[in-house]
């Protein structure tokens, strides 16, 4: 299914330089135009140089023949993945079903621009310490709520030294430590 007529030579009309040029750029392929006018590759390739015509390279070709709705929409979500929410070129790769060259092509048509692996890196650790920063914000109204250190890390499923230090960092106030063993007697003995 090529959305583009193929060149028929006809008798009024050779397969002239001017001819070639204007199917191509009409979005005929190299190989569509050497099957349609019999020429041979070589042929083609001289013909279209003689008229002046700007090669495309196959990532073009393919861009122009597929549907540039869908395909605007597709490069807008991978910037969205890439911007928003710090995705690497390989994952905006696997979402887009592209290699990472094809995603990294997209994501500039869309008008990002690719970051270095030092801020991607960055980008990311941001995000963990804002969701650390939350956890512990968190921990806190549990913990003043009258939560105790050891239930919050039963909870969470983190050791008490982690949630001690959450709290620390969430500039909780600590209830003074009790003692839950046994009363000690604090007479003195003979």
């Amino acid at each position: 299914m090529n959305p583009h007529p193929p060149v028929t030579p006809d008798t009024s009309k050779a397969v002239t330089p001017q001819a070639l040029r204007e199917q191509y750029e009409s979005g005929a392929t190299v190989d569509e135009l050497v099957t349609a006018s019999g020429l041979s590759y070589g042929t083609v390739l001289n013909r279209l140089h003689d008229a002046g015509t700007v090669m495309r390279t196959s990532w073009q070709t393919r861009r122009m023949q597929q549907n540039p709705q869908a395909r605007r929409r597709l490069a807008a979500r991978l910037r969205t993945l890439y911007e928003q929410h710090g995705a690497t070129l390989t994952e905006l790769a696997t979402a887009a079903g592209e290699t990472r060259r094809g995603a990294r092509r997209l994501l500039i048509e869309a008008g990002g621009t690719v970051r270095t692996s030092q801020q991607t890196l960055r980008m990311r650790a941001a995000a963990r310490a804002a969701e650390r920063h939350k956890v512990a914000l968190s921990l806190r109204t549990r913990y003043e709520a009258g939560a105790t250190v050891p239930e919050l890390a039963r909870e969470h499923s983190y050791s008490v030294a982690t949630v001690y230090r959450l709290l620390h960092q969430a500039g909780t106030r600590m209830r003074p430590q009790h003692k839950h063993g046994p009363a000690r007697d604090t007479r003195e003995r003979p």
